[in-house]
């Protein structure tokens, strides 16, 4: 005895006979035998009919020639009479069925060809992404034409308005959707539907379908104005559920369509500060979102049984505009129908910015001198990054890998240059705070407590400080520290911190003797933070200076616990507490 599923199941494959049946009617008698004798009917996506030429069938896995008679100008009227007027954007369908029959014309205006798709409810092909559709997001579907948007379009509709109980709105342009005539298609469901007159009103009746109807959900086909874009955002700002489609194979293709990027927030050019620019290794120019985006979820639909997520679209955007790779995660539907997930492979950004370069009329020795409170930018300006030399070979290359690269801010190029020469040490400058293993600064600027210099210690980058900028200074540096690090060291265990002691021209680092200090007291900041996580309430640490403190409150951020210093110096110590 058949289940209730199977009986569903054979009403529905029924009703599709009769359907394509229909279309079959309207057809040149020739074609419509030639396509009845075939027995792969069930899959036919469209007929061309282009006048004076053969007759042509695409199905799923090939086109085919249907009748060796040409397409006469008769074969053409006969189609036209038995479909009705063609609208605005010549398209016209089959009353009650989802068929789309669309016009080629010539230029006084006459069809010289008819292309017939065929249009079929596909019940299930939402299973894929159910999960997104039921969740409230907004989604918009991508993908080449005929690949299936509209068919996961109209089943989203059905799904959402019958086992989701939701008011449903579609927007239907060319009544692709929910068929042809006043009564719509069952395969849309409960969902209601409003049909446009021509497509460059879309706009206006989608606004229209948000103040006089009270929809949930509003489902659109085809998005492809600017107006279409900006009502899509008014719809999304007022809190209803927008799913919709766009033509385009990808989101990198949407970011960039000045017509369409507005759906994932929008670009604008942004000029950033030197020290962001510098920081960030970028050119002081470059491209960010605008504002947040309509859409929540782009889903690209790669195939009938495949497609590509980008969840959290604001945070995909400003990965690719600021030239990170982007993996979006991929669904299938495996032969038992059950969905599949994997992670597709980095996709390399093309957005990337160009390298950061300062202001030329901040440039270069011959530029003006700064003023006394310029001096902090300026200097850092005066890195300018030099000329890249020919590739090295296999023995420059080696010696390039074991430079050390030194981030300057307040320390003169020209005077570590110098210094480097004298001493015969080998030393690399770089313009970009991420690409250093060490920050070399006065305690001057070091004082006055940088952004630039909390990043640092907050990324664990060392931190060297110079008394004063002079070139003792300088050799005293490039003999303690640079040395020892050629020699197999690295800035950890050098001790690489701050002595902020007297003002004379002694040595500028603790050195050796400070590092089992300073390496003691963050693994002691690193077991009381555990102990706090653990449950216990309060863990006092030893009494450390200034500099270390402040790298134990850094390490409790980083554990999320709460930290306080207590006493007065010398005794003063970090307090680690649970909130």
């Amino acid at each position: 005895m058949a289940t209730v599923q199977e009986e569903i199941q054979e009403a529905g494959r029924k009703r599709e006979r009769e359907e394509l049946d229909l279309v079959l009617k309207v057809l040149p008698t020739g074609v419509a035998e030639a396509l009845r004798a075939r027995d792969d009917l069930h899959q036919l996506l469209e007929v061309v009919l282009d006048l004076g030429r053969l007759p042509e069938a695409r199905f799923v896995s090939e086109d085919t020639e249907l009748d060796e008679s040409p397409v006469t100008a008769a074969d053409l009227e006969k189609v036209i009479e038995l479909v009705g007027e063609f609208g605005d954007d010549n398209r016209a369908g089959i009353e009650r069925t989802l068929h789309r029959i669309s016009a080629i014309r010539n230029r006084s205006g006459k069809v010289i060809g008819i292309t017939c798709r065929v249009g079929r409810a596909v019940f299930g092909t939402i299973k894929i992404i159910e999960d997104l559709a039921f969740s409230g997001k907004n989604i918009l579907l991508l993908g080449r034409p005929g690949v299936g948007k509209t068919t996961m379009l109209r089943e989203m509709a059905r799904v959402l308005s019958e086992e989701a109980k939701k008011r449903v709105i579609i927007v239907d342009t060319s009544n692709e959707i929910a068929g042809d005539g006043d009564v719509p298609h069952p395969a849309i469901g409960r969902s209601r539907r409003m049909q446009v007159p021509t497509p460059s009103l879309q706009h206006g009746v989608m606004i229209e379908a948000v103040e006089n109807h009270m929809p949930e959900t509003i489902i659109i086909d085809e998005m492809g104005t600017e107006q279409e874009a900006a009502a899509a955002r008014t719809i999304a700002e007022r809190g209803v559920q927008l799913i919709a489609t766009a033509h385009g194979n990808t989101l990198d293709n949407l970011i960039m369509n000045p017509t369409l990027s507005d759906l994932v927030g929008g670009i604008q050019t942004v000029t950033l500060g030197d020290q962001e620019a510098r920081y960030r290794g970028t050119q002081k120019s470059i491209l960010e979102r605008k504002a947040p985006p309509t859409f929540d979820v782009v889903v690209e639909i790669q195939g009938w049984d495949r497609l590509a997520v980008h969840d959290n679209v604001a945070q995909v955007v400003d990965q690719w505009l600021r030239g990170f790779p982007i993996a979006p995660e991929v669904r299938s539907l495996g032969e038992d129908g059950e969905v599949k997930r994997s992670q597709e492979q980095v996709r390399v950004s093309e957005a990337k910015p160009g390298a950061w370069q300062p202001d030329s009329r901040r440039q270069g020795r011959h530029g003006r001198r700064p003023a006394q409170g310029q001096t902090d930018q300026a200097q850092m300006m005066d890195q300018s990054p030099v000329a890249a030399p020919p590739a090295p070979t296999e023995p420059e290359a080696a010696v390039k890998a074991s430079e050390v690269r030194v981030f300057l801010f307040g320390v003169g190029r020209d005077k570590l240059e110098a210094a480097a020469a004298e001493s015969g040490t080998t030393v690399q400058i770089v313009n970009e705070l991420r690409r250093a293993d060490l920050v070399l600064t006065t305690k001057t600027h070091y004082r006055r407590g940088s952004q630039l210099v909390r990043i640092a210690e907050s990324s664990g980058t060392p931190v060297c400080v110079l008394r004063k900028n002079t070139m003792p200074q300088l050799q005293e540096f490039l003999t303690t520290v640079i040395k020892e690090w050629h020699g197999g060291g690295n800035g950890h265990r050098l001790g690489l911190m701050p002595d902020l002691g007297n003002d004379d021209d002694g040595p500028p680092f603790t050195g050796d003797n400070s590092s089992p200090t300073m390496e003691k007291a963050m693994d002691e900041a690193e077991d009381a933070a555990n102990r706090v996580l653990s449950g216990e309430q309060t863990v006092h640490l030893a009494p450390q200076r200034s500099y270390i403190r402040r790298l134990q409150h850094l390490l409790g951020q980083r554990y999320n616990v709460a930290s306080v210093s207590q006493g007065r110096e010398p005794e003063r110590a970090v307090l680690f507490y649970r909130v």
